[in-house]
């Protein structure tokens, strides 16, 4: 992220709400309208992962002016329109940032159309918004931002009684979701999970206290639910297992209680990674199966093929190869029938290079390295470098499968790379996977591109 020249007592001044877009949207939700984006590009062929999370994004104005392929969809959808219109900023102010970003000083008096410094890329300026509004809100997830939620969770906090929740209360739960879901895509788990219990305390208070209607009371489940699931994940990214497996288990038990069979097979497929990384494969292949059982009748096949994905890395850490193939077949059938509006809003991360970089785990845990480095290089070519902490896991694993494999050149360059990227991501995983590769590469540490990597990654600041 470019350094800015303005002083640090310059205060950020919050996004502006985007209502022409909020307009357009009318009656239908987020989900819905998402769904009609991810229609309307697939009519003018183009291609993007539109949920929830991006139709909230952009009516809280985090995102200034869309890329290109998400302004020709626009420009479908709404023919005669333009993008002021819309009301986007126009995309002269917003590529005017990049040159103070190489290094063009500020004026403080400025105006606040031209404050971000990055250029076409949405997710960018919005990740490092959401991010200095997460960071500077303690246990609140930015809870100023999020209105009724923030609200709740000071009441509950000082002791005080929760107040019977509304449709306001269950917005506000749903976005706290998607800005965790966000911050870690972009900066990894480590120094969010320390952040994120209080609001998951404060979505069981709203539960607690009831709801004022039935619908209400469904979604705060539901949120409840997928805001258990997103902390769980935070801590088993983060290496907190037992943590993982507490909020998990939280998340399915809601999942039983209201009947929620894509939230039950949301915590079942998490359950699966977990036993798998807990070194318990076979509770991970029978949680995967559970998951695809769970899942059967939502008719998401994406859904399906992250499951079968699940179920394949159980079986490769039993060493079954057989079973594992056969998982991933059905994991690449089931993905062949592309994404559709069954598709749920938390599988945004899933594509070509997550399916290649599962698979890349499963080769090496069958000690396939030839084959499991050609699906990493695969996953780290393919990944939308909006996941960038995608993008550092499938690097690491790309240079851990080479330097089992006997190329400890390429292991050590591919090393390099995720280096480069541990500045804005954070992430245990990723960290261990670094210093299994680099106890595999000290045979060869008399090499100087071995050396580099060697030396660069002892010089590494250890987590607080």
């Amino acid at each position: 992220m470019a350094s800015s020249t303005v002083t640090s007592a310059q205060p950020e001044r919050p996004p502006r709400p985007n209502l022409a877009f909020r307009r357009l949207r009318g009656k239908r939700s987020p989900a819905e309208f998402a769904a009609a984006v991810r229609r309307a590009a697939r009519e003018i062929g183009e291609r993007v992962s539109c949920d929830a999370r991006y139709v909230g994004r952009v009516e809280a104005g985090e995102i200034r002016c869309p890329n290109y392929a998400y302004e020709r969809v626009f420009l479908h959808m709404f023919p005669g329109r333009t993008l002021t219109d819309l009301g986007f900023a126009p995309r002269a102010s917003v590529r005017g940032r990049q040159a103070r970003a190489a290094g063009e000083t500020r004026s403080t008096d400025e105006p606040y159309d031209t404050h971000d410094t990055h250029e076409t890329y949405d997710d960018n300026e919005e990740s490092d918004v959401l991010r200095r509004a997460f960071m500077t809100s303690g246990a609140t997830v930015a809870a100023a931002s999020l209105g009724p939620l923030g609200l709740a969770l000071d009441a509950a906090a000082a002791g005080r009684p929760v107040r019977r929740a509304g449709p306001d209360e269950a917005d506000a739960l749903e976005e706290a979701v998607r800005r965790i879901r966000l911050l870690d895509d972009r900066h990894g788990a480590d120094g969010l999970y320390r952040r994120a219990g209080a609001p998951l305390r404060t979505a069981y208070a709203l539960l607690d206290a009831g709801a004022s209607r039935q619908a209400t009371a469904d979604r705060l489940c539901t949120g409840a639910g997928e805001l258990a699931i997103s902390v769980g994940w935070l801590a088993h990214d983060s290496g907190r297992f037992d943590d993982a497996r507490s909020h998990y288990a939280e998340a399915l038990a809601t999942s039983r209680m209201t009947g929620d069979p894509g939230l039950e097979a949301h915590a079942f497929c998490n359950m699966a990674f977990l036993a798998r990384d807990a070194a318990r494969p076979r509770e991970a292949v029978r949680a995967a199966q559970a998951a695809q059982r769970a899942a059967g009748p939502l008719g998401s096949a994406r859904l399906m093929s992250l499951l079968a994905l699940r179920e394949a890395g159980g079986w490769a850490g039993l060493a079954d190869r057989v079973g594992c193939e056969q998982a991933l077949g059905r994991a690449q059938s089931f993905f062949e029938r592309g994404p559709s509006d069954t598709d749920p809003e938390w599988m945004s991360f899933y594509g070509a290079a997550e399916l290649a970089g599962l698979e890349a785990q499963c080769w090496s845990a069958l000690g396939d390295w030839p084959r499991a480095a050609r699906h990493a290089r695969r996953a780290a070519d393919l990944q939308d470098p909006h996941f960038t902490r995608n993008l550092a896991l499938y690097s690491a694993e790309l240079a851990d499968d080479l330097a089992r494999g006997g190329r400890p050149d390429e292991a050590a360059a591919a090393g390099m790379r995720v280096l480069d990227l541990l500045g804005e991501v954070q992430s245990s995983r990723v960290r261990t996977m670094l210093a299994g590769t680099s106890r595999v590469l000290l045979p060869h540490r008399r090499t100087g591109t071995v050396a580099a990597f060697l030396n660069h990654h002892a010089a590494l600041p250890r987590p607080a």
